[in-house]
């Protein structure tokens, strides 16, 4: 059985002194595995002009020339090469056909090497369309506003977490080592430990309760979704929760950017050869925001604490309204125990429209420095009120009034404790109310062991409790 055979070659001859590459005709077997390679180069060399590329003076000229007749075929010469070999050289030639007629350049060194290929990466030219971009970049896009925002939250949480365990670290090593000297114990106020501690730990700034704001934010968020406390009201250490301690609150600014409020235990003790004495959590309680004056100021994201049980108002008022007459007491502040000061007469004259006083005349205005502590006349209780607070602590029958003086009660100590504490008596304290009787005196009420009785005080007492109504 004879095998199909239709192979070619290609002689390289000169004509017009150019030298050129012929296609023509040779008969040689073909393998079965060829004989469809041989249809396909007979395909394409019917549809395709024959080319001649002419070399002269080292440059390459182009030239196209339809085939003779039908046998002519092209193929390059390849000395030695079987018929399998031949078919591919001519698959190669009519691809370089193709792109002499697309305008490349195609070299006589490249047809004549048998291994040439043409290069896919510049003959074929697939792209996205504008339709396939846009579809892509709206799909990151959506990615990106379901992921970015949970991201920044993580990050940010790791972020305050590893600067509060930085801080409380300083802080602790600060307190140890005023532990280790016995400077840690022995204050009677937060001021004096504050100016103590300042040798161990840098701080660049202290204020005190009656400049809270200067030193730390002006609302902090204690629980999200409730409304935010006003740090300007967090003056002793019964507004951080620790009613026993009796002092006041100190605000300071650290060298490394956080912002506190401190108030002083003054149980605290010591244990100088104790290196594990927890010496922080052992002398004060302090809330700390490490990202400064920055927000979100939130209670477990940037405001860290040690020791605060509560801030004043976030459980509620001091006592139960509904026993007092709807009064919402939000802080007993005494000046004995640094709860607030006087105001000189010029510092009185210089806020009386903004507190709500009619007149100055002291240089020790004790009742104008409550009456700034809590923010205005109009926060502090009336005579009516005092009235209500007396029937409730003496446990009364009835109710006292504004201006009525009754003996023969027994006070009830544990209803009395929280301004008991705050006064500098152990039995008996008195209240200013927020009503002035002339520029040297105001309106009080007193509670006795035995009694109550109402009248007028000098304002330049330092006996007389301040006590704060909130909303």
């Amino acid at each position: 059985m004879k095998q199909k055979t239709n192979s070619k070659l290609v002689e390289t001859v000169k004509r017009d002194g150019n030298e050129m590459l012929k296609y023509s005709t040779s008969t040689l077997p073909c393998k079965p595995h060829c004989i469809r390679q041989q249809e396909e180069l007979q395909v394409q060399h019917d549809i395709s002009a024959q080319a001649q590329i002419h070399v002269n003076n080292n440059e390459t000229s182009h030239e196209v020339v339809e085939p003779k007749d039908d046998t002519d075929l092209a193929d390059l010469r390849t000395d030695g090469a079987n018929e399998c070999e031949q078919i591919r050289i001519a698959n190669g030639m009519s691809r370089l056909v193709r792109k002499h007629n697309r305008r490349d350049s195609v070299s006589v060194e490249q047809i004549q090497d048998t291994s040439y290929r043409p290069n896919v990466l510049t003959t074929s030219k697939a792209a996205f369309t504008l339709a396939e971009v846009l579809i892509t970049l709206a799909i990151i896009g959506v990615v990106a506003v379901l992921t970015l925002p949970a991201l920044i939250q993580n990050y940010n949480a790791k972020a305050w977490e590893t600067a509060q365990d930085v801080f409380t670290k300083r802080l602790e090593v600060a307190t140890r080592q005023m532990n280790t000297e016995e400077k840690l114990a022995g204050y009677s106020n937060t001021m004096d430990f504050v100016n103590e501690l300042k040798k161990y730990i840098k701080i660049t700034r202290v204020c005190d309760n009656s400049n809270i704001t200067k030193c730390f934010n002006k609302e902090v968020i204690w629980n999200e979704g409730e409304d935010p406390i006003d740090m300007s009201t967090i003056r002793n250490a019964a507004s951080l929760g620790q009613d026993d301690w009796d002092t006041d609150t100190v605000a300071v600014q650290f060298a490394n950017g956080v912002n506190a409020i401190i108030a002083y235990n003054p149980n605290t003790t010591q244990e100088p050869f104790n290196n594990q004495f927890s010496a922080t959590s052992n002398s004060m309680a302090i809330l700390y925001d490490i990202s400064g004056n920055k927000n979100p100021n939130t209670n477990g994201k940037d405001i860290g604490k040690i020791n605060v049980e509560q801030l004043a108002g976030v459980t509620g008022c001091m006592l139960d309204p509904n026993l007092v007459g709807g009064m919402c007491i939000s802080q007993i502040l005494g000046p004995q125990n640094g709860g607030f000061g006087p105001l000189t007469k010029a510092e009185c004259e210089a806020q009386k429209g903004d507190l709500g006083i009619s007149a100055c005349y002291y240089d020790d205005d004790y009742w104008a420095g409550a009456v700034k502590a809590c923010g205005g006349t109009s926060k502090m209780p009336t005579l009516e009120q005092l009235g209500q607070l007396a029937t409730y602590v003496y446990n009364y029958d009835g109710t006292i009034g504004a201006q009525q003086d009754v003996s023969g009660l027994t006070l009830d100590t544990t209803k009395a404790a929280q301004f008991l504490s705050a006064s500098p008596y152990s039995t008996s304290f008195y209240v200013w109310a927020g009503q002035e009787y002339s520029q040297r005196s105001a309106y009080f009420r007193g509670f006795n062991s035995t009694g109550t009785n109402w009248g007028n005080y000098s304002r330049s007492n330092s006996d007389t409790l301040a006590v704060c109504i909130g909303e």
